[in-house]
């Protein structure tokens, strides 16, 4: 029997979108300041670069004070017990046509898998590019003051967590069409409302 919920607020589907846009825009300016493409040339690239930068810290600081001040923080709380089926479902049971053993709800929004994968990306690898950029934007004052000796292993670091947000994003991207339909998932992020078809076993 399908149901259908109201998963996602109006904010969360701005913030989702909002966040994507200036992710996408600030890979698309660093490969080009790292000389793959030439589009903006590499000073426009640069400062629209580190525009994007304000743009996303201010979003991720906003988005952190409405997680915590309406409780959806708890949504990625990772748990344990429907892991294994999950992962077994995304590895086998999606391409026998098996039903998804999680059923969305508006207090679960997240499976086990999604709830880590989102953790990771909040408290690892946002975090660590903001920090690691923000640090090569003001490198020189940071060498000044002794907390930083150098620029290259500093820049490395932030080219590798960059290239694991790409990797992140074909992910989600390929995740986002294994719903019901190819686009179910992301109607649900335009619309807010999502089919559910079964309660979580």
């Amino acid at each position: 029997m399908k149901t259908r919920i109201y998963l996602y607020t109006r904010f969360e589907r701005f913030w989702h979108w909002f966040q994507a846009l200036l992710i996408i825009f600030l890979l698309l300016t660093g490969l080009e300041m790292h000389g793959t493409f030439k589009l903006l040339g590499y000073g426009e690239a640069y400062t629209w670069h580190i525009r994007a930068g304000w743009g996303l810290l201010g979003l991720s600081a906003f988005a952190i004070f409405w997680h915590l001040t309406t409780g959806q923080w708890r949504h990625y709380i990772p748990g344990s017990s429907d892991l294994k089926k999950i992962i077994r479902h995304y590895l086998s049971g999606i391409f026998q046509g098996e039903p998804h053993p999680f059923c969305k709800s508006p207090e679960h929004k997240l499976n086990p898998l999604q709830a880590w994968s989102y953790l990771f990306l909040k408290i690892i690898l946002l975090p660590g590019l903001l920090a690691s950029g923000f640090a090569l934007l003001y490198y020189r004052d940071l060498v000044g003051q002794g907390i930083l000796t150098g620029l290259g292993g500093l820049a490395l670091f932030h080219t590798a967590l960059a290239y694991a947000m790409i990797l992140f994003l074909l992910v989600h991207l390929y995740m986002a069409t294994t719903g019901q339909t190819v686009t179910q998932y992301l109607t649900a992020m335009v619309t807010g409302w999502e089919e559910s078809e079964s309660k979580a076993g």
